[in-house]
């Protein structure tokens, strides 16, 4: 049985990749690491709460000996790295805790691992092959993008944000592992994902939650930002091919070729809420713009080409069906 450390798993992408990974691999056992913050819920794993090889530890990834003991009692041979903080309007406010968790923490897990995998003499014959590193990250690494062009695996870091530059650091540290020591790892680049168990302050479950409300729906500037949506679970998916099939010390950027900017996504929101619970007035009569962001990103947009044609990775959602799936599923969380 093989044992996987999994960081940040009761956040919104975590939460979902151990629901899929648990049910495509029940013999693997899943420890999950998770400081249990603002971003995590108990319940978004209340599914596998008590399945037979799932073992939840509340604590920090920045807890080094911790982390230490984790290895030692599980023998892991493999980390998948999600736990990070992550919300952008809280790395301007204060972004100290940004650097200690995405920088000092993703640092503290990479040593841990290369020293018990690579230096501790039961494990060095077969460390450098079989025990893998993966990192998830993020396209907000490589800045913002005009009117076209696509982020590839090649495109120039420029982080805007202090939650991007420290996303940065992490993937520059995670690079620097396998140059310098010879460490398997991969590293994943994702573009904004959007589905079920996903934290209230984000976009999609804001629109949602206010329309619900009746309250006024905050876009910022003109709405008219663009992201690359990716449904959470075509990016389990894309998650599963890299961390078992990807080439060691290579990147993989995983998009939904979905582009749509943010104002779009409030309107169809609110079309798909007018049908299912139909009020006397439109639930757009809701939409406010908003002063915006600090340094907002214009576009985003993910070139997913490597994945697709080297690990044979396809997105089964589109955009208009996956946020019809989203709405219901926060429509039954509201209204619960």
């Amino acid at each position: 049985m093989q044992s996987l450390l999994i960081t940040g798993g009761l956040g919104f992408i975590g939460s979902n990749f151990i629901e899929y990974y648990l049910d495509k691999y029940p013999n693997y056992k899943i420890v999950n690491l998770d400081k249990l913050t603002y971003a995590g819920e108990l319940s978004n794993l209340k599914s596998v709460a008590n399945h037979p090889n799932y073992f939840y530890i509340k604590g920090d990834i920045c807890n080094k000996e911790l982390v230490e003991k984790l290895f030692k009692d599980y023998n892991f041979s493999g980390v998948i790295h999600f736990a990070a903080e992550s919300h952008v309007d809280n790395s301007i406010s204060g972004p100290s805790a940004f650097i200690d968790t995405n920088i000092l923490g993703t640092f503290n897990l990479l040593d841990v691992a290369r020293n018990y995998w690579m230096e501790a003499p039961f494990h060095f014959k077969n460390g450098c092959e079989t025990n893998r590193f993966h990192h998830i990250s993020t396209d907000e690494v490589y800045g913002s993008l005009g009117k076209e062009g696509l982020f590839t695996e090649e495109t120039a870091y420029a982080p805007n944000s202090p939650y991007s530059a420290s996303k940065a650091s992490s993937d520059f540290l995670v690079r620097s592992y396998f140059h310098t020591y010879g460490m398997n790892i991969v590293t994943t680049n994702c573009s904004n994902n959007y589905g079920p168990k996903q934290h209230d302050e984000k976009l999609i479950p804001t629109v949602i939650r206010k329309a619900l409300r009746g309250e006024q729906i905050p876009i910022y500037g003109d709405g008219k930002n663009v992201r690359d949506w990716l449904y959470v679970t075509d990016h389990c998916k894309g998650i599963d091919l890299v961390f078992h099939k990807g080439k060691s010390g290579e990147t993989y950027n995983i998009g939904g070729k979905n582009e749509r900017d943010n104002l779009y996504i409030a309107h169809k929101i609110c079309s798909i809420l007018d049908e299912l619970q139909p009020q006397q007035d439109p639930y757009s009569n809701l939409i406010r713009f908003v002063s915006d962001r600090p340094g907002h990103d214009f576009r985003y947009a993910v070139d997913a080409s490597k994945i697709e044609n080297e690990l044979g990775w396809i997105a089964d959602e589109d955009f208009e069906s996956g946020i019809i799936k989203t709405v219901n599923w926060y429509i039954n969380k509201y209204e619960q």
